[in-house]
């Protein structure tokens, strides 16, 4: 028998019976509908709550992930911050160091200079005690040679040793006083 066949007697046989041949039988309809009502409690009971706690389960995870990358977001921040602050106050140490430094160094700068120009006051001054005391041993020794020679001299003049005589000594050192007397005078003019 053919298909079409089938599908005729079948027809032919739904219409013998008084049913319409779109609708199914009334026992297919009740055995489908058990069916969706035991499927449908299944899915009620046990699928769509599992589905729901795994759903929430996974927001809760979704919402706590974002809540920890905020509250680390708002940490790096913070430590971002005072990385910054103490990057600053590092700076203005540094600043104030190298200030300190560089009014220290002035500082050492002058007081060596100071010290400097000090010792050279000292030795000068000291060179000047010597020289001093060297000219006034020098002109000592050149009154005694000078009056010496001028003794010397007399002596041939006059044809007599005068080397012994103190009156001539103290007219020697007179006449070389007035000398330095004079030669004195001459130079605070």
């Amino acid at each position: 028998m053919s298909t079409f066949a089938l599908s005729a007697a079948t027809s032919t046989l739904a219409a013998e019976e008084g049913g319409n041949v779109l609708l199914p039988a009334t026992y297919d309809i009740v055995w489908s509908a058990v069916v969706f009502v035991v499927l449908g409690f299944f899915f009620w009971k046990f699928a769509i709550p599992a589905l729901r706690k795994v759903l929430d389960e996974r927001e809760s995870q979704i919402e706590g992930g974002i809540r920890k990358a905020e509250i680390a977001q708002a940490e790096a921040a913070a430590k971002r911050d005072e990385n910054e602050k103490l990057l600053a106050a590092a700076r203005t140490e540094a600043a104030e160091i190298r200030e300190q430094a560089r009014v220290d160094a002035d500082q050492i700068k002058v007081q060596k200079k100071a010290e400097t120009q000090a010792e050279l006051d000292r030795m000068t001054a000291s060179a000047k005690a010597q020289i001093e005391a060297e000219r006034q041993t020098a002109i000592v020794s050149l009154r005694a040679e000078v009056g010496t020679l001028a003794l010397d001299l007399a002596s041939g003049v006059v044809g007599e040793s005068l080397r012994e005589d103190s009156r001539s000594t103290a007219y020697v050192d007179r006449f070389l006083s007035e000398l330095d007397n004079d030669q004195k005078a001459g130079t605070h003019s």
